[in-house]
């Protein structure tokens, strides 16, 4: 690398082509590029269709709520929804790790624009910067694995497999995205066979980063503690030193984010959902437990370093039926299945491999097909054994990557992303044997294939032109006619003029009246906010004299109806004589007041009068 970089600064007589050759070679130049041309290709294909600034998902709305708050002064502990929910409001289970940056860039931009032009120009900032991180550690981890070659494979893949992701478009600023670079990092470090300590370190500080911004990835950290736990296990003295920085710095690094960003009063509470006793006990067990059997047993058999993760292990068992019972299921397998019913069995990332299927058969090769390739390539290898630690590293993160997004759509991103390297060094041996014999056409539809099939858009395109070929409506490639939201700035603009108070509405329209307006609301679509949503369904459900006390009980000055809704829909089937049935008929119960919207608006807005009022 020394030597490329001299020839690249003191050499006068190479072409300027010849000085871009060299300079690709190296990683960091590699990736400025990549990632440029990445964010000029999503700023040319997503901007001129974009009508907010704000990305399209509930919870990228949510999280600015959250940011204005923080910045109107809420405190870093406090983590609080108040204008959410019944009673005093909602704890939310987001982190301020995510919320402080984005509200840095608010301040930071605050000083040249506007409010509302410095949201968007921060808004759009947070995701694209994401993309350098990502890349880098995509490039990093292909260039360990497969040489310069290998880093624009790696580097390619990602970039097309981010411009079909929208969790790096402006406006997302969801935990999604830092989660994605984060399991990007953490690949990339255990994959260096020279096994350096400070790969190795780096991970301990991703993995306890992944763990305190969302408790999404949690499985994926804990196959990443039991890799490098067995890695050291096998190798020994020579691994003494990468496991000990890794114990070392996720026990550290779990410690200082665990006191910096939970409240004192929670320290004893246990939550499954976000940084808590639970997660954090366990991380600093484990870590530290390795830190200890590195220090003291690393020079001793294979058969008792073995023992010695197998304890680990079983004390970390332990611990965990222990301290955090609870959180060995999901954290939604306590909703009230009525929640279930009508929320979370329609949302489409929370979805099943099968219930996707259900949904929509067309677009499983752009969730499922790539990861199960290269799942594929990694048996494959083992069994030849061709690389076999780095084959058996991906495929242990592959495969409960895989393996989280069959029970959730969300986690497909990882299983795509982790998809790229093994797939990686498949284009390098089909290129090598292309090349080989440049008259060879089965040899160079081979290469072709593989590259195409590792590419997780080619998938889904080929799963779209199907459904259209058996006239599937809701084929990926489709898009439904634009039409008035009932979560529009403009639909909800008329609570904005009203004095403050208590939204009765949808849960899918709730953060969007948090966003626009000063109002409470009942209901948002989240897991903690179980009692406003169900409250919701059920005024929704109730006869109007009945739905009348409920909407007193909470202190209700607003109710806001959505026809067009898919809840207020299957309520206004599930119950006929309920009252949003009745407002489907146009019977308007007389403790209801119209409130005027704007033309074409598709929400009613009715104002909440007591009877005998």
């Amino acid at each position: 690398m020394t030597n490329v970089a001299q020839m690249i600064a003191g050499s006068t007589s190479a072409s300027p082509i010849a000085k871009l050759r060299a300079m690709m070679t190296l990683l960091w130049p590699s990736v400025l590029f990549y990632s440029a041309v990445l964010i000029a290709a999503i700023l040319a294909l997503k901007l001129p269709s974009a009508t907010d600034y704000v990305g399209a998902d509930n919870d990228d709305g949510m999280r600015l709520v959250e940011v204005r708050d923080f910045l109107n002064g809420q405190g870093w502990f406090d983590l609080m929804q108040y204008r959410m929910g019944l009673g005093d409001g909602t704890l939310m289970h987001w982190s301020r790790l995510i919320d402080l940056p984005i509200a840095t860039l608010i301040r930071f931009f605050g000083f040249f624009f506007p409010q509302e032009r410095a949201e968007a120009v921060a808004l759009a900032v947070w995701p694209l910067s994401l993309i350098v991180p990502s890349l880098w550690a995509m490039g990093l981890a292909g260039r360990r694995i497969g040489g310069t070659f290998g880093m624009h494979v790696a580097l390619g893949l990602t970039a097309l497999l981010l411009v079909a992701n929208n969790r790096f478009l402006p406006g997302a600023i969801d935990h999604h995205n830092v989660q994605f670079a984060l399991v990007a990092i953490m690949t990339a470090m255990l994959l260096d066979e020279n096994h350096r300590p400070l790969s190795y370190a780096v991970a301990g500080l991703a993995a306890a980063m992944a763990i305190a911004i969302g408790a999404e990835t949690t499985p994926f950290v804990a196959v990443v503690c039991v890799v490098v736990a067995v890695s050291w296990a096998w190798e020994g003295e020579p691994f003494a030193r990468a496991a000990k920085a890794f114990g070392l710095a996720l026990g550290l690094s779990i410690s200082l984010l665990f006191v910096g960003t939970v409240p004192p009063r929670l320290y004893s509470a246990v939550t499954c959902d976000n940084l808590s006793l639970g997660y954090y006990s366990l991380a600093a067990i484990g870590g530290g437990l390795l830190l200890f059997a590195a220090t003291f047993a690393s020079g001793r058999s294979r058969l008792l370093r073995f023992a010695a993760v197998g304890g680990i292990g079983a004390v970390v068992l332990v611990s965990a039926v222990t301290i955090a019972p609870q959180c060995l299921h999901s954290p939604l397998a306590d909703l009230d299945p009525l929640l279930v019913e009508l929320w979370l069995d329609r949302v489409q990332e929370a979805q099943s491999i099968l219930g996707a299927n259900w949904q929509d058969p067309f677009t499983l090769g752009f969730y499922y097909s790539t990861g199960a390739f290269a799942l594929a390539v990694c048996m494959f290898r083992l069994a030849y054994g061709d690389r076999v630690r780095v084959h058996l590293v991906l495929l242990s993160l592959l495969a409960v990557s895989w393996t989280i997004a069959a029970v959730q759509v969300r986690g497909t991103a990882f299983s795509n992303l982790l998809a790229i390297l093994p797939l990686t060094l498949l284009i390098i041996d089909m290129r090598r044997l292309s090349a080989s014999d440049s008259e060879d056409v089965a040899a160079a539809f081979c290469y072709l294939s593989t590259v195409l099939l590792s590419v997780a858009a080619v998938w889904g395109l080929a799963g779209g032109l199907i459904g259209m070929q058996m006239g599937n409506g809701e084929s990926i490639l489709q898009t439904a006619p634009a039409k008035p939201s009932c979560s529009s700035k403009s639909s909800i603009a008329p609570l904005a003029d009203l004095p403050a108070g208590l939204v009765v509405a949808p849960s899918d329209v709730g953060v969007s009246i948090l966003r626009f307006t000063g109002n409470r609301i009942l209901a948002a679509p989240y897991h903690r906010n179980q009692g406003g949503m169900l409250t919701e369904i059920h005024i929704g459900l109730a006869e109007p004299q009945e739905a009348e006390a409920f909407l007193k009980g909470v202190g209700a000055t607003v109710l806001a109806y959505c026809a067009d809704n898919p809840q207020t829909r299957e309520l206004t089937k599930m119950k006929p004589d309920g009252l949003y049935a009745q407002l489907a008929k146009g019977v308007v119960p007389a403790y209801l007041q119209s409130i005027p919207t704007p033309e074409g608006a598709p929400i009613r807005l009715f104002r909440y009068v007591p009877t005998g009022s």
